[in-house]
């Protein structure tokens, strides 16, 4: 195994990469990186700026040129920006129309809050009809309007919308960005590779290996608990790289470390044993390697590894249930979610 480079990046270095990505796109507590560049420095545009950096949604980044801004918000760096005029405060001094550039993808992320960006200037929006108003009626010159109206909207009473959830989370409240992702790539990665290492066996059957391990005075329980072990240790060094590995990088809670740790040996095990099988039945390295991917990942698939089992309607969640996979991650939700021990996961 150590002697594979290739063998090391797939047990040891792409899981986490996985894990990062997966909580990156769909864990919990993501804001937004939301570029932004100011060209004028005018206070009407600064206001804008506060606003926008005082929304608790979004990961602002002041940017300085909008070459750089556009192409953030391209490669994806940045998941939208905003540009604020040279000509902002001009144009609103002078009665006239000031815009103000919004950049984005055509992803849901954006969509959904484009809006929020369309708020806030809706409001400053309103602050500057109010002061022409006032303008106009010869009360009072602008930037002097402007202020008492900014004073008048904060102490005004609007309408007050309060957003409450019922029922139960489905995840629960404080579930971590990567707590979801981590334990599906620790089941998904056990199997996979505990399958795939099933032409392992095959060479070491077609090479004559097995034939000589024979002649000698090993028992065939020894040469079976030999090969299996092997199998149980791979899995095992894996499992613990990347608990270990999530846990320090990703700052994954396992919750109870005794019952997570059994939990951990009985999925090396089904996956040794799982390996140990193809070895026995496939004649084939290549064939062996191959299937070994291709019944790994739709394992993965079927038992909740690659789509939550919370969004999974009932039938699916029975049929879900004929892979270990799913068995695995009902045991780890408990632990990570709900705090159980080892009797909850009994």
């Amino acid at each position: 195994l150590v002697r594979d480079p290739s063998t090391i990046f797939f047990v040891f270095i792409f899981p986490m990469l996985l894990i990062l990505v997966l909580g990156a796109a769909f864990g919990g507590g993501f804001r937004p990186k939301v570029a932004v560049l100011d060209e004028g420095g005018g206070p009407f545009a600064q206001d804008f700026v506060a606003e926008i950096v005082e929304n608790e949604d979004f990961n602002v980044v002041i940017y300085d040129d909008s070459a750089g801004l556009l192409e953030d918000v391209e490669r994806g760096v940045a998941n939208m920006g905003v540009v604020i005029p040279v000509d902002y405060d001009a144009s609103l001094v002078a009665g006239d129309v000031a815009t103000v550039e919004f950049v984005g993808r055509l992803d849901q992320i954006v969509v959904q809050y484009r809006s929020t960006i369309e708020a806030i200037a809706a409001d400053q929006s309103a602050v500057f009809r109010a002061a022409r108003f006032v303008e106009d009626e010869g009360l009072a010159e602008f930037e002097e309007a402007v202020d008492s109206a900014r004073l008048v909207a904060a102490s005004s009473i609007g309408t007050n919308v309060v957003l409450e959830s019922t029922g139960e989370s489905v995840f629960g409240e404080d579930l971590g960005q990567f707590d979801l992702g981590a334990p599906s790539m620790l089941i998904l990665f056990i199997f996979l590779t505990s399958l795939a290492g099933s032409a392992a066996l095959i060479n070491t059957r077609r090479l004559g290996v097995s034939r000589r391990m024979v002649s000698t005075p090993t028992s065939i329980g020894q040469i079976l608990r030999g090969e299996t072990g092997g199998r149980f240790a791979i899995a095992m060094i894996q499992g613990l790289f990347i608990m270990v590995g999530a846990a320090v990088a990703f700052d994954v809670r396992w919750g109870n470390l005794f019952a997570a740790s059994l939990l951990l040996i009985l999925m090396a095990l089904v996956g040794a044993g799982g390996g140990m099988l193809m070895g026995a039945i496939f004649d084939n390295d290549e064939q062996a390697g191959s299937m070994g991917v291709f019944i790994g990942l739709g394992l993965a698939a079927l038992g909740g590894c690659m789509v939550p089992m919370e969004v999974f309607p009932d039938t699916m969640v029975k049929i879900a249930h004929l892979t270990p996979h799913a068995w695995g991650l009902d045991g780890f939700a408990e632990l990570i979610r709900r705090g159980g021990t080892v009797a909850d996961i009994g």
